[in-house]
């Protein structure tokens, strides 16, 4: 329990998928305490934080002092408040290596980027406590963390994408490169392109889709587009059509904020779910005919790309070691890949009384 002396209120973190996830805090210093270097200060009050992961977090501009960005040698006395944010750390679980193939984009001391497949689930828990990404790259990277292992090398994902979405994700090595890369998706400076087949033909070439996602009230495995004020958070993303095939468009999309399920959301609510998204309508013939041949052809494609059709294509970023701001690209996905060509068949030989 933490010393009650102390005023630590952790408020809600922000847990978007394809952004950083952070805790925020604020520390008020008893009346009696004696000057203390801020540093020292908070690794003293921060429960399995280390005073190097603290200097980190004050050097990435985190922590401010009596309202005011905060420098490490900064001495706290009696009163002074102290508000910060760290990157949000899952603990009280053990994280076993799995020797689990990974397909590794890149990788130096800082960091890896990692192409995962589609069904891969990224972090264990809700009921999916092997088989992760994390265990593989536990693996990869030969360590074994405990449930209060203090062992913090093992990587430290710094976004997230949906299992059934394939992709690129970067993985910090070490406390440097986390709290950096962190930063840059908390003030989307990272450059995220996805390519995605959605329901319908999109009536404009490229457009802008903007507004506030919230869970579900009915469904917290939902999300939905709600008016401003209801406590959503903001989101944008730019599309562009890439191919049209009729029934189905192939297009592009430019996340300019990182929320959970933001892409699906977003297409959803202007009429146009993503192919096979089951959990917002796409897993259902939206657009076509009334024809036997047609259904079964959408059975078919529902078969080759038996997920939603979305892949996290580009991935952009300033490296936290360089300072040099470097790009990587996903081909898509052999599922997406027949299910384009089978559309292009179809589109190009449509029958007659379609």
């Amino acid at each position: 329990m933490t010393d009650p002396r102390y005023d630590l209120l952790p408020e809600a973190p922000v847990e978007d998928e394809e952004q950083g996830m952070f805790e925020h805090f604020r520390l008020v210093a008893d009346p009696g305490q004696e000057p203390l270097r801020l540093d020292k200060f908070m690794a003293a009050h921060l429960e399995n934080t280390s005073r190097h992961r603290v200097q980190n977090a004050i050097k990435s501009g985190y922590v401010y002092l009596d309202g005011k960005l905060a420098k490490a040698n900064m001495m706290v006395r009696p009163g002074q408040v102290i508000q910060f944010m760290m990157p949000y750390e899952r603990h009280g679980f053990e994280i076993l290596p799995e020797d689990i193939p990974l397909d590794i984009v890149y990788e130096d001391k800082d960091l890896l980027v990692v192409n995962k497949p589609a069904g891969m689930v990224v972090h264990p828990g809700h009921g999916h406590f092997s088989g992760t990404l994390v265990n593989a790259l536990a693996h990869h990277l030969g360590i074994r963390q405990g449930p209060d292992a203090q062992d913090d090398r093992m990587g430290v994902l710094v976004h997230r994408i949906d299992m059934d979405t394939s992709g690129l994700l970067v993985v910090a090595k070490n406390d440097e490169a986390q709290l950096d890369l962190a930063g840059q998706f908390f003030v989307h400076s990272i450059e995220r392109c996805y390519q995605a087949v959605v329901w319908g033909n999109v009536k404009d070439d490229e457009g802008t889709i903007s507004g506030y996602i919230v869970r579900d009230p009915n469904d917290r495995l939902r999300f939905r587009v709600c008016p401003e004020g209801d406590k959503g958070k903001y989101a944008v993303t730019h599309y562009l059509v890439l191919e049209r095939f009729g029934f189905v468009t192939l297009v592009e999309c430019r996340l300019e904020t990182g929320r959970t399920h933001q892409i699906r959301v977003h297409m959803s609510s202007i009429g146009h779910p993503l192919f096979n998204d089951e959990k917002y309508g796409g897993a259902e013939i939206r657009k076509g005919t009334i024809y036997a041949r047609y259904k079964q052809f959408i059975r078919n494609c529902f078969d080759i790309c038996p997920r939603q059709a979305l892949h996290a294509k580009t991935l952009g970023f300033k490296h936290p070691g360089t300072g040099q701001f470097v790009r990587f690209d996903s081909p898509l996905p052999a599922d997406m890949t027949a299910l384009l060509e089978k559309w292009r068949k179809y589109a190009a030989n449509m029958p007659e009384e379609e």
